[in-house]
């Protein structure tokens, strides 16, 4: 007797009686059904006269218990059975010796997300299961365990639990390169997207904000239950700052900001409440002419702000370069004042003597008038 078998005498030579030949059922030694020096029947399966070898079988004498099989057993029916062995991949039922249906790890729990069969099932465990798909000619049986419970997505009080602005507190399960899935019961899930996680930070990747395994407090953004679809947001739990942001951080404003990172093409910014801003490189430049490196802490003049984009776009260069062309335009201005002064002072003037000069063409001709005047008397 060994583990893969046990060796019948013949009566002179010997034949291999193969494990998988014992029985319909599943062993795992040939000792649970036989002894040593037990007489039994035995079928002849192969011989081979160059080797030496015979193969026997013994389940082969019995009907396959697939025929046995009751008519009852259909798909949607529920049988029990024991679990005869547990892989990655799902679990063996056995429903008769011989006849065992496959209960895969997704048909083992409404979650969406796969886990060791051993979570829910180990060998010798008797329980029931739901026949999902059933081959008597191919002797296949897929069957499921989840099915004997309701599924959470056709639950009459869905629409009202997960109403769009309901909040949930649930479980990371999976973090991709757009957002994380969140399980708030066994088998609902919603989508964060990385977008919704925070209003401040402009996050890449959700790993810079959360592990899997950790609560994470959401509010529902949409919800089809069709087709089993729940849009979530984390940020959506407090006031959109950006409104208020919208007169803080206004065109033309200065802020002190400091620079965290910084590239080839400009550097991000770390400015007042938490919220980040961006710099061009070329806005990096200091008034002696170097730039500015990461680490430093500098003032910045707003040169853009998009509430739609959450972006905030600024300049150090800018703070002297205006000061200066502010300076330059108010030398134009002061300019432009005293010439329009002189300008003035010197019409004034012109103006001054043409009055005069009326004036005395006025009293010369009130005497040449007199004058003529007096000329006449005289001829009379």
């Amino acid at each position: 007797m060994t583990n893969f078998g046990v060796f019948i005498d013949l009566g002179g030579v010997d034949g291999l009686l193969h494990i998988t030949d014992i029985s319909w059922g599943r062993i795992n030694h040939p000792q649970e059904l036989l002894k040593l020096d037990q007489k039994i029947q035995v079928v002849v399966l192969d011989f081979d006269e160059n080797k030496k070898r015979i193969s026997l079988g013994m389940k082969q004498l019995q009907a396959h218990p697939w025929d046995a099989l009751a008519a009852t057993v259909e798909i949607g029916s529920k049988v029990k059975g024991k679990v005869v062995n547990v892989a990655d991949y799902g679990a063996f039922l056995e429903v008769l010796p011989g006849v065992e249906g496959l209960i895969h790890v997704s048909e083992m729990s409404w979650s969406q997300h796969l886990r060791n069969p051993q979570d829910f099932l180990k060998v010798g465990d008797e329980i029931e299961a739901v026949v999902l798909t059933l081959d008597r000619s191919e002797r296949k049986m897929s069957l499921g365990i989840k099915q004997l419970t309701e599924d959470p997505w056709t639950k009459q009080d869905l629409l009202s639990k997960y109403a769009v602005g309901t909040k949930h507190t649930g479980t990371v399960r999976n973090l991709t390169n757009f957002g994380l899935f969140l399980e708030l019961e066994e088998g609902i899930d919603g989508l964060v997207h990385v977008s919704d996680l925070s209003w401040t930070k402009k996050i890449k990747h959700p790993s810079e904000f959360i592990k899997v395994g950790e609560k994470l407090d959401v509010v529902v953004l949409e919800l089809d239950a069709d087709n089993r679809r729940l849009a979530l947001g984390h940020k959506q739990l407090e006031e959109n700052p950006w409104d208020t942001f919208e007169s803080i951080f206004t065109v033309g404003s200065v802020h002190k900001a400091t620079i965290v990172a910084k590239n080839d093409k400009g550097a991000t910014l770390e400015l007042p409440y938490g919220i980040e801003g961006s710099v061009q490189l070329k806005q990096l430049v200091k008034e002696d002419g170097s730039v500015a490196e990461a680490g430093e802490q500098l003032d910045f003049k707003v040169i853009e702000f998009n509430k739609e984009d959450r972006k905030i776009a600024l300049s150090h260069t800018r703070i002297f370069n205006d000061a200066k062309e502010e300076a330059v335009q108010e030398e134009k201005k002061k300019t432009a004042k005293d010439v329009e002064k002189v300008t003035s002072s010197v019409e004034k003037s012109t103006l001054g003597d043409l009055d005069a000069l009326t004036a005395l063409k006025a009293q010369m001709e009130d005497s040449a008038r007199e004058e003529a005047k007096k000329k006449l008397e005289k001829k009379k």
